[in-house]
């Protein structure tokens, strides 16, 4: 990805970076990302030197049709690690031992916490799944990463860019060692969670929101469901009174 298309996004979009010097030359450490849009995925890994491997959506791996099969081999060449959010878990097992497993092999491990893209642009409650139990399990420093911008490149839904810059901003390493051995700690695990959110809202400045980001896309989804129902019962019962107007006195 680096070499195929990282030079072609640089140039194009010019994404701006801070703190590039909080990712560690060498040694494990886990990319903890607010998640705006999908090409969150290709413009943090294009600004770093190193690999990045990202947990997937299951559905990028196993979609039908040539579309979904050049997706997979895409998501697959890079590197990336296929996780089924359909779970009452969320992130499944075998995913979350992929990552202790990129960690333990020195690797650079990336999360998005929220578990899916801000359905509006705003910071949701992390998921005390992947990204604690790794942290814990592992020891390896949290890194808190802010992607700015990138949800009015790629909205949810557009295939094709817009040209602007996004930016990119890299907090310090967050240091949970304190707790390691107690991923089994329900507690601790939310405790870590908020606090790497805590860390993302204060270098992306955005709005936080106190429920989880696929909790807000059905709320959004039902909304607009009965905006919808109420509109389409607004014009059969105007429809229905100009009949009535319509129709001769007897």
């Amino acid at each position: 990805m680096k070499f195929s298309i990282g030079g072609s996004l640089k140039l194009a979009f010019r994404p701006w970076v801070e703190g590039l010097e909080n990712i560690p030359a060498e040694g494990p450490a886990i990319l903890a990302s607010n998640h705006l849009s999908f090409s969150d995925s290709f413009f943090l890994p294009a600004m770093l030197d190193r690999k990045v491997t990202f947990i997937a959506k299951a559905e990028y791996f196993t979609s039908p049709g040539v579309k979904g099969r050049l997706t997979a081999a895409f998501f697959k060449g890079v590197g990336q690690l296929p996780v089924d959010r359909s779970g009452a878990r969320g992130a499944g097992e075998a995913a979350i031992k992929a990552g202790i497993d990129v960690i333990e092999s020195g690797g650079l491990f990336g999360i998005y916490p929220e578990g899916t893209r801000s359905p509006d642009g705003r910071l949701y409650r992390g998921k005390p799944g992947g990204l604690a139990r790794v942290a814990l399990a592992t020891g390896a420093p949290v890194i808190p990463v802010a992607m700015i911008d990138t949800e009015k490149i790629q909205p949810p839904g557009k295939v094709i860019p817009k040209l602007m810059r996004p930016g990119i901003r890299i907090g310090k390493p967050l240091d949970f060692s304190r707790y390691h051995g107690m991923e089994g700690d329900r507690f601790i695990l939310r405790s870590v969670t908020d606090e790497v959110m805590y860390e993302i809202m204060k270098l992306s400045g955005q709005e936080y929101v106190d429920i989880y980001a696929a909790a807000a896309k059905r709320q959004i989804a039902d909304a607009e469901k009965a905006e919808k129902a109420a509109r389409a019962e607004a014009e059969k019962a105007e429809k229905a009174q100009k009949k009535s107007q319509a129709r001769p006195a007897a």
